[in-house]
């Protein structure tokens, strides 16, 4: 449910790299005030700050980056405060810090706050990503409070005028322990407690939820401690930007209010494949499939249900469907398949570092479904879109994704790979 705040940020950063690289090559040095105004030659890079999401809308500001760099010209820390403002939620303000110390070790920490509704504090961290030692570890502390999520109702066929708003407010603490029986071969367990609040929407043009759905269990506090075990096996050859191999994933879960298996809200099991095959030195064809169902349902409340729409892929829970905003589809099951044809049309060096630009074209394709005995492929949704990638390997992914589906058109950015 929660996307890592500041996601667009690294694809504005190369992309602004990439103009001062062709303007410092073009031997243009400004002078006096457009010196400051100028990514060649400011202190700092002032990034222009343009999200789009289907849900949030266009959100406007300015980024002042400051980016370090190693003696191999690899970016190893990026802070990034910003100014904003949204026509929803008024003027606002953030700080920023990507930290990445080492192939193996990541961390981040984004905090902020907007005039209206909106708040945010998000601490990531994740070691052993490269599953050479015997553990892995990543732990997220999320604090977020959105006034922009949409509830259309529960099933495969939702309306469009059903549409309603609702404020998230949310507070949880993730682990992820992973035992690496060999480089390939991992088994994990995520711990996940979390509070959940669903209170009335904040947008002025879209009915809230409560005025549709009055009853809809999920709505107000809820509480849920998720426990879920999975066991992959992974031979990519790159965790970040990966060209060769593929993951594959079993997965298994539990939650409840109280931590206690006696007081189960619901399971979940499921499957969730990636693969990538080397077309040529400059192009790479990734695929994904992600089956989820949720057996013994009982009392579920809605934000916990199978879901696809948005951008991201997120183990054993939303899928993908980059023609439609997050969470357009609830259901009790779910399947997605992605298919990207990523290839490499620009590579440059600008700024102390490396920079690679791709074009993907990709089709979504997706849905949600009751019962088990339902085949998972009989009513899909359709996407086709286009991608735009930045990418400072080995440790930044920048996109933005344009996807066009039955209602339209959406355009998501993001950080890291959508699979």
């Amino acid at each position: 449910m929660k996307e890592m705040a500041g996601k667009w940020l690294p694809i504005l950063v190369l992309c602004t790299l990439a103009c001062a690289s062709a303007h410092a090559a073009a031997g243009d040095a400004p002078t006096g005030l457009a010196r400051w105004l100028d990514p060649a030659t400011a202190p700092f890079i002032p990034v222009p700050e343009i999200d789009i999401d289907p849900n949030s809308g266009t959100t406007l500001g300015l980024i002042p980056t400051w980016i370090v760099t190693d003696d191999k010209a690899q970016i190893r820390q990026i802070i990034a405060p910003d100014i904003l403002h949204n026509p929803n939620f008024g003027w606002g303000a953030r700080g920023r810090i990507f930290a990445y110390p080492s192939e193996d070790t990541q961390w981040s920490v984004v905090g902020g706050a907007k005039q209206r509704v909106e708040s945010e504090f998000d601490y990531e961290y994740q070691t052993g990503r490269l599953r050479a030692s015997r553990w892995s570890f990543a732990a997220s502390v999320v604090y977020d409070r959105s006034g922009t999520p949409r509830f259309y109702g529960i099933g495969n066929r939702s309306p469009v005028i059903d549409e309603t708003n609702y404020t998230l407010q949310q507070k949880y603490i993730q682990t992820t322990l992973g035992w690496n029986l060999t480089h390939a071969w991992q088994i994990s367990y995520t711990l996940r407690v979390r509070a959940v609040a669903v209170q009335p929407g904040s947008l002025i043009k879209i009915a809230s939820i409560q005025t549709r759905f009055l009853g809809l269990l999920g709505i107000g506090l809820n509480h849920e401690i998720l426990h879920r075990a999975a066991i992959t096996y992974d031979t990519r050859n790159d965790a970040t930007v990966p060209t060769a191999g593929g993951a594959y994933s079993v997965f298994g879960g539990i939650a409840a209010r109280t931590g206690m298996f006696d007081d189960s809200l619901y399971s979940v099991v499921g499957i969730d494949l990636r693969q990538f095959w080397p077309v040529s030195a400059n192009a790479v064809l990734a695929a994904h499939i992600a089956l989820r169902y949720m057996p013994g349902l009982t009392n579920v409340p809605f934000w916990s249900l199978s879901s696809i729409g948005g951008d991201r892929s997120v183990l054993g829970e939303e899928q993908p469907l980059r023609g439609f905003g997050a969470g357009r589809f609830y259901g009790r099951n779910s399947f997605s398949s992605s298919i990207e044809y990523r290839r490499r049309v620009l590579s440059l060096n600008a700024m102390g570092t490396h920079m690679d630009i791709e074009l993907a074209p990709f089709i979504d394709i997706g849905d949600v479904f009751q019962h088990s005995r339902q085949s998972p492929v009989t009513h899909l949704h359709h996407v086709v879109g286009l991608g735009f990638r930045g990418i400072a390997r080995p440790f930044v992914v920048g996109y933005v994704d344009i996807g066009y589906g039955s209602e339209g058109a959406a355009v998501f950015t993001g950080i890291n790979y959508p699979f």
